[in-house]
C-alpha cells in the first residue's frame, strides 16, 4: 500500500495529513509554532520552527507505517526566507501579513509605476508581496542584503530542507511580485529593481512536478525512505483549490478564514483594467484570479470577543431573526487590518455606519457578517466586469460552519454555495500534487475532484434584492472615508 503526505504550512501551525492511494485521510495532526511580532505591525517566524514542526508532526504520523511514496507541501504565500552562501538563513522570515513595507509598496506603485508593474507581473504591488520585503531589506539592513544567495518562500524552505533543491512553483512565485505572471519566467525588469541576480532565485516547476528525492540526514530525521519523491507543492490557495477541484474554467472557491479569499481558476491568462484581483498563475497548469480580504472571519471574532465579551458565537447569532435580513439599517466596513482586494489600502480602517439609540447587539453582530459578505461581492464583481460568470461557488473556512452567514452571503452574491462533506484545505490539495509527483495521476486536473456537498445555500429571490440594495450602498462607503484614512494615519 502507498501512502502520501500532504503539508500545509501556515501562519501558526503546520497540519499534516497521510492519505492512502485513494486519496482516503488515514491520520492527521498539527503541530504550532510561535509567531512574533517584534515591532508594532510587524509579524515575522523563524524557519527552524517550521522544519521542527514538520518533522516531528511527520514522525507522528509515519509511526507503525510503511510505504509512503511521497510527499507535498503547500504553505503561506509572501513571505521572504534568504539565505546566505552556506545556506544558512540570515534573518527570520518576514510575513505575508507584515505590514512594514508601505514606503517600499508606494514607491513600486507610485514612483515605478502600477502601469508598469502590471506589464512586468500582472500585478501591482501590495504590502504583504515579497518585493517590497526586499526593499525594505536593502534599504534598513543591507548588510543582511548583501549576504543574500539564496531567495525562497516558507513552503520552499522545506523542500530545500528535504530535498537539497532550490526551487518553487509558478502559483507561489506569482504572489512574489517577481514573476512574469502570462510568461511563467522570472522578470528581468523586477529583478534589476530589486537589485537581485537570477542566479539567488530559485528554478520554476509546475506544482505537481517532483523536484527529487528525499536527502539521506532528511530521510533518517524523518522515519522514511529516501527514495520518497518530494512534489514542488504550492501556494496555500492554489492548493485548496486543488482539494475542492476548483481548477479548469469558471470554478469558484470562497474562503472565509481569518483573512477571505474569492478564487475563481481560468484556462487562460486573465487580468482586470486596475489589477484590482491578484492575477496568479494554478497549481492546475493553468492561472486564477484572487481577491484577497485581509479581515473576514477574524471580524466577527473580534466583535464578539473584544466588543461582547464572549466566545459563544452561535449563541449570538441566534439571537439573529430571519426577518431582519436585508433590512438591517447598520453597515460595517471590515477594514479591521486596513484591505487588500479590490481597494489596496493600508489606511483603511474598519467602520460602523448607522448607529441610532435604538441600535441593538444583534444589529451590529448582523452588521459585521453583512460587510463581510458585502466585501467578498466587491471582488466577486470585478471577475464579473471581465465577463466571467460565476454562478455558484463551494466555500470553505471557519465562517463556513455558520448557517446564518451562508444565508446572508448566498443572498448578497446571487449564488448557490456548496459546503463540502469534509474539509482538509491546502493539505489535501498537497497531498494529490505529492500523487501526481509519483505518477498516480497524469495530471493534476486528473485528481483535483469536487468534494461531496454536505449542504446547499441556494439564495432567496427577495431576500436577494434587499440585499441588492443595501450593497448599492455599502459601495458609497469606501469612497466617502479614503481620504480621511488617510489623514488620520
Amino acid at each position: 500500500m502507498a501512502y502520501y503526505i500532504g503539508a500545509d504550512l501556515g501562519t501558526s501551525s503546520v497540519k499534516l495529513i497521510l492519505c492512502d492511494r485513494s486519496g482516503a485521510v488515514v491520520r492527521s495532526c498539527t503541530k504550532n509554532y510561535p509567531l512574533r511580532y517584534p515591532h508594532p505591525g510587524w509579524s515575522e517566524q523563524d524557519p527552524a520552527d517550521w522544519w521542527n514542526a514538520f518533522s516531528e508532526g511527520v514522525r507522528e504520523l509515519v509511526s507503525g507505517i510503511d510505504g509512503v511514496a511521497g510527499i507535498g507541501v503547500a504553505g503561506q504565500m509572501h513571505g521572504l526566507v534568504i539565505l546566505d552562501a552556506e545556506d544558512r538563513v540570515i534573518r527570520p522570515a518576514i510575513l505575508w501579513n507584515d505590514g512594514r513595507t508601505f514606503e517600499e509598496t508606494d514607491y513600486l506603485n507610485t514612483e515605478v509605476g502600477r502601469e508598469k508593474l502590471s506589464a512586468y507581473t500582472a500585478n501591482v504591488a501590495f504590502a504583504g508581496f515579497t518585493a517590497p520585503k526586499l526593499l525594505w531589506v536593502k534599504k534598513r539592513e543591507p548588510e543582511n542584503f548583501e549576504r543574500i544567495a539564496r531567495i525562497m518562500l516558507p513552503k520552499d524552505y522545506i523542500n530545500y530542507r528535504l530535498t537539497g533543491v532550490y526551487a518553487t512553483d509558478y502559483s507561489d512565485a506569482a504572489g512574489t511580485l517577481l514573476l512574469d505572471v502570462k510568461a511563467k519566467r522570472w522578470s528581468g525588469e523586477m529583478l534589476s529593481l530589486c537589485s537581485l541576480d537570477r542566479s539567488q532565485m530559485p528554478r520554476l516547476f509546475e506544482s505537481g512536478a517532483c523536484i527529487g528525492t528525499l536527502l539521506p540526514g532528511a530521510a533518517k530525521e524523518l522515519g522514511l525512505p529516501a527514495g520518497v519523491r518530494v512534489a514542488a507543492g504550492a501556494a496555500d490557495n492554489a492548493a485548496a483549490a486543488i482539494g475542492t477541484g476548483t481548477v479548469g474554467d469558471g470554478k469558484c472557491n470562497i474562503s472565509l478564514g481569518t483573512s477571505g479569499t474569492v478564487l475563481i481558476s481560468s484556462e487562460r491568462f486573465r487580468m482586470d483594467r486596475n489589477n484590482s484581483l491578484h492575477a496568479f498563475c494554478h497549481a492546475d497548469g493553468g492561472y486564477y484570479l484572487m481577491g484577497c480580504m485581509l479581515s473576514a472571519a477574524s471580524c466577527n471574532k473580534w466583535f464578539c470577543e473584544e466588543i461582547l465579551g464572549t466566545g459563544d458565537f452561535s449563541a449570538e447569532q441566534a439571537r439573529i431573526g430571519g426577518e431582519t435580513l436585508g433590512r438591517n439599517r447598520v453597515y460595517f466596513l471590515p477594514y479591521l487590518m486596513g484591505e487588500r482586494s479590490p481597494v489596496n489600502d493600508t489606511n483603511a480602517s474598519g467602520v460602523f455606519l448607522g448607529l441610532r439609540p435604538d441600535t441593538t447587539r444583534e444589529a451590529m453582530l448582523q452588521a459585521v457578517l453583512e460587510g463581510v459578505a458585502f466585501a467578498v461581492r466587491d471582488n466577486v464583481e470585478v471577475a464579473r466586469s471581465l465577463g466571467i460568470r460565476i454562478e455558484s461557488s463551494t466555500v470553505c473556512g471557519g465562517g463556513a460552519r455558520s448557517p446564518l452567514w451562508l444565508t446572508i452571503l448566498c443572498n448578497v452574491l446571487g449564488i448557490e454555495l456548496r459546503v463540502p462533506e469534509t474539509e482538509e484545505g491546502p493539505a489535501l490539495g498537497a497531498v494529490r500534487l505529492a500523487m501526481v509527483a509519483c505518477g498516480e495521476y497524469p495530471s493534476v486536473r486528473a485528481c483535483a475532484r469536487e468534494p461531496k456537498t454536505a449542504k446547499t445555500y441556494p439564495p432567496d429571490p427577495e431576500t436577494a434584492a434587499r440585499y441588492e440594495a443595501r450593497y448599492r450602498a455599502f459601495r458609497k462607503i469606501y469612497p466617502s472615508l479614503k481620504e480621511l484614512f488617510s489623514e488620520l494615519r
